[in-house]
């Protein structure tokens, strides 16, 4: 035996060094790897094997496989083994422990753990029952040395993560270990805090000892390090009772030990697990003791003189963390039941708040944003003379951090070296840094509604400041244009800063400020002097605007100044720079151009009863710049002309509304109606050709030109109807409507019925518009992509930057605003298909809505509709980009039918809306299960790119079409399940699927009572579930599909029917299954749907159950229905079925256990089987029938005789 064990060994070392060695050959290191797997699994030589391996003589690597094989066995072959193996195995273990090791400075840390890991592993499947005097030993051990300490140090921390963490063992075995670790915590405790303290002193003693101690002084610390570390896992769940007993001893302890360079950071992970628990506040009162000065001034003092070393600046994130959650204890128990006090020196936790606040470290900052705003909010807090002092500080501060600086590539600012430890590249710290500016500004409206005067004082000293600064350029100056600023130039970053602070401030203040104390003088002092500075600069005038648009509000108490504001808007909607005119603008310009047009219709949107009087002004003005030479793309002429519609609706009268529509859309509608455009329009030939589209143009070509000119008509003529439909109405006051002549009549239910005054108008536009519909649809057809000249083959592809804002790929900083806006010539032509087919359906989406029966009531609107955006369906591609948004094959699914769903009156649904959905969604269904099966037989990637891109506009418009089956069908009276990533990753509890009968919409009632389309809308509910889209599937399953689906509940479902219902949530749940929100609320869908349909239609049929259903057998779903069938089958007070969540997922779960799939990384794991032992602190219960037994008293309970009540 021992020969074997020796031979065997050393062929064991052979190939853990083959494995091992860096120079072997990938076929000889997969035998090697083969044999060591295959010893594991079938030899009966592993422990001895195991054990030699394991012997400290051995090198570390072959050690290390040694523990690794007495692990396998325990985990996988423990329930095979015989007793006195096993007692063997664990006696060797602990002589491992005992003496197996080096000491604790030389032993390698993959070793300790490996070790820790064996005797956790037997703890889990014979503690406390079998081996009740665990605990005994553990603490025998600690007294054979430093070594020991350590290891039984890490047994118990791993034994509380497996147990309390991860939860890795059968439900029995957690509970009885967990309460048998909760009987004897008083004493666990007890002993770490009796380890932790002995070696503290030890360590301390040999402060500044000779050089010959300086081990054992490590040995000590390094004790010391795994107890903290030990403690941080039992903090979290154990009692508070622990926490905080003899004073709060242990935070006392742990506040200490921030002063030691070398225990500060593991002591701040303890304080800072203890300080976030939540619990009855009576026990979280004492946390308030950390309030006193010697804790805070601890606090302080570790934060001092960090420098940016990896773990000191760790250690100072915890601190801040620490920090923090203190403030959270605080706003929880100050103001509550327990009736604590606001401490005594709050100022001077406030202080050391505000010390990270402006640290130079700009993750630090964010990190103590929460709290401000919980410190802020507080109902008693923020009340509090300290507090209010501490919010002028703040906003102080705010001056700083809100500046954009310590980008990691720059040396410019000594937030720099913090961001490089930090984030990876600058775009890590600007999407960063975009979040904590965001959260800033939350804190900030806060800080402004307790000083708002203070605030106002401070943002007008700074905007006067900026106005006065003279403009530096920095060393990132614009590449485009002398004398020009960057993003990251020293005033653009200021000027920026300053803009966020007065937005938030003034937006306060008009809230939390009366009207008569409002600070209008000194607010108008300002405006004025924003509206006199000027700057050549596109970057600063940008944020110039910005002050304009947030100091308007103010302005409305002075009046004279509108024109002013007005005049300054004007000025920027025509800015360029002084150079060449020919050259190109750069992205700043166009913005610049575009924020003074959307500040203007802002205004006009916001404040139009205080532009009515400069109407007149503004009409002369716009008319002027249009007949003018000024260069102005038709995106603004629309912008101004929709500022006027604006205006315009405060005429509240009709006639007058009507004839300025009439008079500014004159030009249009000639335009739009001319023969030439209704020939261009109604033709897919003559539009290509009018466009350009059919020609091979270069950049210089007088063709290029013509056709550029001609694609601008189209674009301005749609630009100008969708302003007017958009924002053409009629008052809001129904009296003012009445009187001004809008109100026509009066809906069955009592409702008036309005009169757009933008209505002829569209009438005479709408032909052409459908027409333009069709055509662009049509322009997909082979024949017609055939006519595409070589120049604009790709006029229909997606654009590049369209396919980095898909793939989730950013822009560079700096190139977004810094470079001329240079398209192609196939760039502008996808631009022009983009746009143009975007505002069609926005068009068509914002009539609905602005001219309900109006539009509602145009004769055959639903073949128009349907003859021009259902046309060639099959040839339209699956992709819509324009900007930031993703617009997919029918566009109208996003931007038009779910207004038009919204929109529509009742009494259309029949005749327009039922004719419209029901081929959609017929059609959808087809299209969108033939797109997921090609998805799905992709068996290997190629072009990485393209397929990654298909899938996700693929993903995209699966969630559009369900969002409008959802909004068209289900009523949102509940709150919506959220699934976004994070959920799909961590654990969150689902909504039931099982909804009120109110939760389907009138219009979904409506659409149910057409079975072709009620089976189109189930069908493409259920057969969304297995398409690999997770979100797409919580959601569906949770909100559509049991809506849907109980509606014929009562009904007689056919048996195939019933079966592909069900069939089709096992389908989800195999390829949904690894997502715990996905499976919890698959499983409700499956119970509901098998309880109230497959039971009754199927089940009654010899248990002709599909066989994807029967996972776990016919006698377990027999006893299944038998419990709901037969109510006598329960014991008295039990309840009928299992109505909670937990119990519902756990019968079914069991039923249909084989059919939940699992992630990729869970497929292939070998089980581990831990068996129950008898239960410790199972009660028996008694046997014997309740009912039957003696009198319960009931009768006499009730009984009107009875006095001794």
């Amino acid at each position: 035996m021992a020969d074997q064990v020796a031979a065997m060994c050393d062929q064991l070392v052979k190939a853990v060094n083959v494995i091992m060695d860096a120079e072997t050959s990938q076929i000889y290191r997969l035998e090697a790897l083969k044999f060591c797997e295959e010893f594991k699994e079938t030899s009966s030589l592993c422990v001895p094997c195991g054990l030699q391996l394991a012997d400290k003589a051995q090198p570390a690597v072959v050690r290390h496989f040694g523990l690794q094989i007495l692990e396998h066995i325990i985990k996988f072959r423990w329930n095979d083994m015989q007793q006195q193996e096993k007692v063997h195995l664990k006696e060797s273990a602990m002589q491992l422990l005992s003496n197996g090791t080096h000491s604790i400075l030389d032993e390698e840390s993959h070793i300790k753990d490996a070790l820790s890991r064996i005797v956790v592993e037997m703890i889990k499947r014979e503690w406390p029952q079998h081996w009740p005097d665990m605990l005994k030993e553990m603490e025998t051990l600690t007294s054979q040395g430093e070594a020991q300490t350590e290891l039984v140090m890490l047994i118990l921390l791993r034994l509380a993560e497996d147990v309390i963490t991860f939860q890795t063992l059968p439900t029995q075995r957690r509970r009885d270990i967990q309460q048998t670790l909760t009987q004897n915590m008083e004493s666990i405790f007890t002993f770490m805090m009796g380890i932790l303290q002995i070696n503290v002193e030890d360590y301390c003693k040999l402060k500044g000892s000779p050089e010959n101690e300086l081990q054992v002084r490590k040995a000590h610390c390094r004790v010391a390090v795994a107890t903290l570390n030990t403690l941080a896992g039992y903090i979290d769940w154990v009692s508070l009772v622990y926490i905080t007993s003899r004073n709060c001893h242990l935070l006392e302890i742990l506040c200490l030990l921030l002063s030691e360079p070398e225990l500060q950071l593991e002591a701040a992970e303890c304080l800072l697990i203890a300080m976030s628990r939540k619990g009855k506040l009576e026990e979280r009162k004492p946390f308030m003791l950390l309030f006193d000065d010697v804790a805070i001034q601890y606090i302080l003092s570790a934060a001092q003189a960090v420098e940016v070393v990896e773990r000191r600046y760790i250690f100072l994130k915890r601190l801040c963390q620490v920090l923090c959650a203190l403030g959270g204890q605080l706003c929880s128990l100050v103001g509550s039941d327990v009736e604590a006090e606001v401490p005594a020196n709050l100022s001077k936790y406030m202080e050391a708040l505000l010390a990270f606040t402006t640290h130079s470290s700009q993750f630090l900052k964010s990190s103590t944003m929460a709290t401000w705003g919980a410190l802020f909010r507080h109902e008693a807090l923020s009340k509090d003379a300290v507090v209010v002092e501490m919010a002028v500080k703040f906003l102080r501060a705010s001056m700083t951090n809100l500046v954009k600086a310590g980008f990691p590539s720059r040396d410019n600012n000594p937030s720099c070296k913090y961001s490089r430890v930090d984030f990876d590249s600058d775009e890590d710290f600007n999407s960063f840094f975009n979040s904590f500016r965001a959260q800033q500004g939350e804190v900030l409206r806060s800080a402004c509604r307790i000083v708002p005067l203070e605030a106002f004082r401070i943002g007008a000293e700074w905007l006067q400041y900026q106005i006065t600064s003279p403009i530096d350029t920095g060393d990132t100056a614009s590449k485009t244009a002398e004398g020009l600023c960057s993003l990251l130039s020293p005033s653009v970053v200021q000027w920026d800063a300053m803009t966020v602070f007065m937005e938030c401030m003034v937006s306060q203040i008009i809230k939390s400020v009366d009207e008569e104390n409002l600070p209008i003088d000194q607010s108008m002092e300002l405006l004025q002097a924003v509206l006199n500075y000027d700057t050549k600069d596109p970057l600063i005038l940008s944020c110039v605007l910005t002050n304009v648009s947030a100091l308007f509000p103010l302005a409305i108490h002075r009046p004279r100044f509108l024109p002013q504001v007005l005049i300054k808007l004007f000025k920027a909607v025509t800015f360029e720079i002084d150079h060449e005119p020919k050259a190109p603008w750069t992205r700043a310009v166009k913005n610049v151009r575009r924020h003074a047009c959307s500040s203007i219709i802002k205004i006009c949107r916001d404040y139009p009863q205080y532009m009515l009087p400069c109407f007149e002004m503004f009409y002369n003005h716009v008319k002027e710049l249009f007949s003018s030479g000024v260069t102005l793309t038709h995106m603004e002429k629309c912008a101004l002309m929709e500022a006027l519609v604006l205006i315009s609706n405060q005429f509240k009268d009709y006639e007058k509304q009507k004839a300025f529509v009439d008079e500014l859309m004159a030009s249009v509608v000639a335009e739009w109606t001319s023969n030439e455009i209704r020939h261009v329009l109604w033709n897919p030939d003559t539009f290509l050709s009018f466009i350009g589209a059919d020609k091979v143009v270069t950049e210089q070509s007088e063709d290029a030109d013509t056709a550029a000119i001609n694609r601008g008509r189209l674009s301005f003529c749609l630009y100008a109807i969708l302003a007017v439909v958009k924002r053409a109405h009629w008052p809001a006051d129904l009296e003012e409507a009445k009187a001004g002549g809008f109100v026509v009549g009066y809906t069955p239910a009592g409702a008036p019925m309005y009169r757009n005054p933008c209505t002829a108008q569209f009438l005479i536009l709408l032909p052409n518009l459908l027409a333009l519909i069709r055509t662009h649809n049509s322009l997909f057809l082979p024949e017609n992509m055939a006519r595409l000249s070589e120049t604009f083959s790709r006029a229909h592809e997606i654009m590049d930057s369209e396919k980095k804002v898909v793939l989730g790929l950013s822009h560079h900083l700096l190139d977004i605003y810094d470079s001329p806006v240079c398209k192609t010539m196939i760039e502008r032509m996808q631009g022009f298909f983009c746009t143009l087919y975007d505002n069609c359906y926005q068009i068509l989406g914002s009539a609905g809505v602005s001219m309900q029966q109006d539009f509602y009531n145009i004769d055959k609107l639903a073949e128009g509709i349907a003859g021009s955006a259902f046309v060639s369906l099959d040839h339209v591609p699956d992709h819509r980009l324009p900007l930031c948004k993703l617009y997919i094959s029918l566009t109208s699914v996003r931007l038009f039918l779910r207004q038009l769903v919204l929109s529509c009156p009742q009494e259309y649904y029949e005749s327009l809306l039922c004719p419209l959905l029901g081929p959609l969604f017929g059609y959808m269904l087809q299209r969108l299960n033939m797109r997921w099966q090609v998805i799905n037989q992709r068996t290997s990637i190629n072009q990485v790119t393209q397929e990654m891109l298909e899938e996700q506009v693929v993903r995209l418009l699966t969630r559009e079409v369900l969002e409008l089956l959802t909004v068209t069908c289900i009523s949102r009276k509940v709150s919506e399940p959220a699934a976004n990533k994070e959920e799909m990753d961590g654990k969150m509890q689902s909504v039931s699927p099982a909804q009120p009968t109110e939760e389907l919409t009138e219009l979904g009632k409506c659409l149910l009572k057409h079975e072709n389309l009620y089976m189109s809308l189930l069908t493409l509910s259920f057969t969304s579930l297995s398409w690999k889209d997770a979100t797409n599937c919580h959601r569906t399953a949770s909100l559509v599909c049991w809506t849907l689906l109980r509606q014929v509940v009562a009904g007689n479902l056919l048996t195939e029917a019933v079966t592909w219902f069900f069939t089709s949530v096992l389908r989800g749940l195999q390829v949904h299954g690894q997502h715990e929100v996905c499976s919890s609320t698959l499983s409700q869908l499956a119970m509901l749907i098998y309880e109230n349909l497959v039971r009754v239609t199927v089940a009654s049929d010899d248990h002709q159950i599909p066989n994807v259903c029967v996972i776990s057998g016919l006698e377990a779903l027999d006893q299944y229905d038998h419990r709901l069938m037969d109510p006598s089958a329960q014991k008295f007070g039990e309840k009928r079925r299992p109505r909670n969540q937990f119990d519902q997922e756990k019968t079914v779960g069991k039923l249909i256990a084989g059919t939940v799939g699992k992630a990729l990384c869970q497929q292939f794991r070998k089980e581990v089987h831990i068996r129950n032992l008898p239960s410790l602190f199972k009660k028996p219960k008694p046997d014997k029938d309740i009912v039957n037994s003696e009198p319960l008293g009931l009768a006499a309970l009730f009984s009107p005789e009875n006095d001794a009540l």
